[in-house]
């Protein structure tokens, strides 16, 4: 049986999500990002108690084919910005069509519906949040880390920057409490 899980955005999750439904006496055959792959069959009653566990641990299975295809775009989006350093070589639509394999304009009408964002903002959003990590971390200069996102210039992304924040990415990195956001708050 295959499970669609929101929340799922990081290793860290998939680790969980498996111990999770061993603790629960399922059997995984396959946890990734947003997909769990289970070998029993759950009836209702059992979907929904698992469900009431995970929802305390901040996930939850999606049951409508909208939902999932909004998860999918998402963890799509987290693994290109925190797991795929420049490694994304064509425009964000074509790979989202090519992964997902549904026309461009429902994938992205279902998304603004439901996220009341457009997905090329949650993409910017998600960009922006990696560089606050990454000038926290302060391994990386501002060039460096606009080379690793696919930025086209450090410039570019000073702009983005302060448009998304307020501040330029110099007054973020000096700022006493750098306000960064969980990626599910995105």
């Amino acid at each position: 049986m295959k499970l669609y899980i929101k929340n799922m955005v990081c290793s860290r999750c998939i680790m969980v999500m498996e111990s999770e439904l061993v603790k629960f006496g399922l059997h995984p055959i396959s946890v990734e990002l947003g997909i769990a792959v289970i070998f029993e069959t759950l009836d209702k009653e059992e979907e929904q108690q698992l469900n009431a566990k995970l929802i305390t641990l901040g996930f939850e299975i999606l049951d409508d084919k909208k939902s999932r295809v909004v998860e999918k775009v998402k963890n799509l989006i987290i693994d290109l910005v925190y797991f795929k350093d420049n490694q994304f070589q064509t425009n964000l639509s074509n790979y989202i069509v090519a992964v997902i394999g549904q026309d461009y304009s429902y994938i992205s009408s279902v998304f603004s519906q439901q996220e009341n964002t457009t997905i090329e903002h949650y993409y910017i959003l998600q960009k922006i949040e990696r560089v606050k990590e990454l000038l926290v971390y302060d391994e990386l200069t501002l060039n460096e880390i606009a080379f690793q996102l696919n930025y086209s210039s450090s410039s570019h992304l000073s702009k983005q920057f302060k448009k998304i924040t307020g501040l330029t990415p110099t007054c973020f990195k000096s700022s006493k409490e750098p306000k960064r956001h969980l990626i599910e708050n995105l």
